[in-house]
């Protein structure tokens, strides 16, 4: 079996910010990015990182977008292209589930944000043409909107529950306000087999895969091609995600993942920064952990578009 992983890292600016201010002389004189290059060398990790525009004033009012970004750094993100790709993801952290019930231009405009800045600052080799959307749900418009930017492959939810199913009650955080707000017809509950269990009923849009065509792709290399907007969904996972996992849980778990054709697994950005509430000392133990166990077990590193037949 010709076995292939996929690892991506969400919530990325950070990295942006600190490579603006500080300069190093080398893009991997910056501790993430270096733990990146470590990763790669040590056990082949491709890794696409998943990019706001900007950060959030949650954190405070020091704003930093992605058109501060210097341009120092361009001829080494070219070189690392193979292994290193950069991906649309949203404007900014919050409010949760920014596309749900966006429109065209909304999603859009963001997208040329991000688009254009990374390849200003990082070339058109490093922008990917998959994406994983914050929050991962987004409205039938925004799937046309990004199908029209470039995008080909995108992350999807699982759901055969209909848009009836709506006892807003259930839902946590608020979410229901990003439920209501411009509800589009695509827009439902689902309940969620795996993650936190805190987000157990969480919202879909209409990058949503049925049960049947899940149990068909989700550990194979194979995805859903939607007639309509010519994307191709692939539910990822199937792995737990490292910023939500001990070192111990991923020691237990993974190697009972192994045996799949198809892996994926992700993290945070903002879990690597000691000035981050929910800091993780051993984020990058965590990382090469799991990239140990998945290199030793025979697969091959890939992006989403290298899945594309």
């Amino acid at each position: 079996m010709n076995k292939k992983t996929l690892f991506f890292i969400d919530d990325v600016i950070w990295v942006f910010r600190d490579l603006t201010r500080q300069r190093p002389a080398s893009l991997f004189d910056n501790p993430f990015m270096r733990l990146l290059l470590e990763l790669h060398t040590l056990y082949g990790v491709k890794t696409q990182l998943n990019v706001f525009y900007q950060t959030d004033t949650f954190y405070g009012n020091d704003l930093f977008t992605l058109d501060e970004m210097t341009d120092a750094y361009k001829s080494e993100f070219e070189a690392c292209s193979d292994w290193l790709k950069l991906g649309f993801h949203s404007r900014q952290e919050f409010p949760d589930y920014p596309y749900i019930n966006a429109t065209y231009e909304h999603i859009a405009e963001d997208y040329a944000l991000i688009k254009n800045a990374v390849l200003r600052f990082a070339g058109e080799k490093s922008f990917s043409i998959s994406t994983t959307p914050h929050w991962r749900p987004i409205s039938r418009a925004a799937c046309h909107a990004l199908y029209d930017g470039g995008i080909r492959m995108m992350s999807a939810t699982c759901s055969n529950l209909s848009a009836n199913d709506t006892d807003l009650s259930l839902l946590p955080y608020g979410h229901a306000g990003r439920f209501l707000q411009n509800r589009q017809p695509e827009t439902a509950l689902f309940v969620r087999e795996f993650g936190d269990p805190a987000l157990k009923i969480s919202i879909r849009g209409y990058n949503n895969i049925s049960t049947e065509e899940s149990e068909r792709t989700r550990y194979t290399c194979d995805y859903v091609v939607d007639g309509e907007t010519g994307l191709c969904f692939k539910e990822l996972g199937g792995a737990p995600s490292l910023n939500v996992a001990t070192k111990e849980e991923i020691a237990e778990v993974y190697p009972t993942l192994v045996d799949r054709e198809f892996l994926c697994y992700a993290t945070h950005e903002q879990y690597f920064y000691p000035d981050y509430y929910a800091y993780q000392p051993d984020y990058p133990e965590k990382l090469k952990l799991a990239a140990k166990i998945i290199s030793e077990s025979g697969y091959e590193y890939v992006f989403g578009g290298d899945l594309l037949k």
